[in-house]
């Protein structure tokens, strides 16, 4: 019994010194270009060198994931299916397909707001000041003519994808940071770490808390100013997700269109600056935060509401808050 009382005293002096030495677990942070974009990366760890390593870890992933779904880089999947668009199926890795008929699934759920095929519109709107007049409205009509997720066929057996329509294009600029997220975070929580934060360039993914005990926060930029935060909110295991508008718009006619143009009419969105979206997975935030902006106030908070375990705010171009059933918000 004595043995056994000494042996416990000693495993007790044991991790008050070495926790003295500073192998408590604290937060590591790196900041880099991935998916040309910003990416934050932070994780709970005991010391730098196993930081550095969960980081590594996160950014191969995230590489990986690039390579997979980027329609820049010719040698990709995703280039394979738009190379053979109108001509014939493309066999893909099982992570691509699905991730294909999940956001095919987004699509029906929000009557279109959301599609991958919007990579096939014409880019007739210009939002870098050089656009004096509005495009004539046949232009408008047929710079979408290609798009429209239905045209997208899934032969789940083989695992191929073919697009209907030469010409074709699918892209996952909507929801793909959002997803190399959620693959990062999954990734980093299998090895062992315990809490952290992944944030690309505002895709807010989350898991564990600080060091300290307390939920991490996520920062609400206020869109009419967007030096200036005007909510802090916590968040210890989800996504938040929050678009903007404020930076890139034109406006004709006393009315202002954003950036963020309807897949379904190729006309831009309007009345919505700021859209945030809380979920269980940034890939899903992603998409849903966009269509929110395409299917306007009303529509779109409507969704979310009908949606378990989703939340959003949504600023209206007046500066009005709206917000989702359940959730608080606690200005600062």
């Amino acid at each position: 019994m004595r043995l056994q009382n000494n042996l416990k005293g000693l495993a007790t002096a044991l991790i008050v010194f070495f926790s003295m030495l500073g192998f408590a677990q604290q937060p590591y942070k790196r900041t880099l270009k991935l998916m040309g974009s910003r990416f934050d990366i932070t994780v709970v760890a005991s010391d730098a060198v196993k930081g550095n390593e969960y980081i590594d870890n996160a950014v191969a992933e995230i590489i990986r994931i690039e390579k997979l779904i980027s329609s820049w880089d010719e040698n990709s999947q995703t280039s394979a299916i738009n190379k053979n668009a109108g001509i014939k199926p493309v066999k893909v890795d099982l992570e691509l397909f699905s991730l294909i008929e999940r956001a095919i699934g987004i699509s029906k759920l929000t009557d279109g707001a959301f599609d991958i095929s919007y990579a096939s519109m014409d880019r007739i709107w210009h939002f870098d000041g050089s656009m004096t007049v509005m495009p004539p409205e046949n232009k408008i009509k047929a710079s979408v003519a290609k798009v429209g997720f239905q045209n997208i066929v899934l032969d789940k057996v083989n695992t191929t994808v073919f697009l209907k329509l030469e010409g074709m294009k699918i892209g996952f600029g909507a929801i793909g940071k959002g997803y190399a997220a959620d693959k990062a975070k999954a990734l980093l929580i299998e090895k062992g770490v315990v809490s952290g934060i992944i944030n690309a360039s505002g895709d807010m993914n989350t898991w564990g808390k600080q060091p300290d005990g307390t939920a991490w926060k996520v920062a609400i930029t206020n869109p009419m100013n967007k030096n200036k935060v005007f909510a802090l909110l916590p968040i210890t295991n989800g996504a938040v997700v929050t678009s903007g508008n404020y930076e890139k718009y034109v406006n004709f006619n006393g009315k202002r269109y954003t950036h963020i143009i309807d897949p379904r009419t190729g006309y831009p969105s309007s009345g919505i600056i700021s859209v945030t979206v809380f979920a269980p997975k940034a890939e899903l935030a992603d998409a849903l935060a966009t269509s929110v902006f395409v299917m306007g106030k009303e529509a779109g908070l409507d969704r979310i509401n009908q949606l378990p375990k989703i939340e959003c705010i949504i600023i209206d171009d007046k500066g009005n808050i709206i917000k989702s059933n359940n959730i608080e918000i606690d200005k600062l």
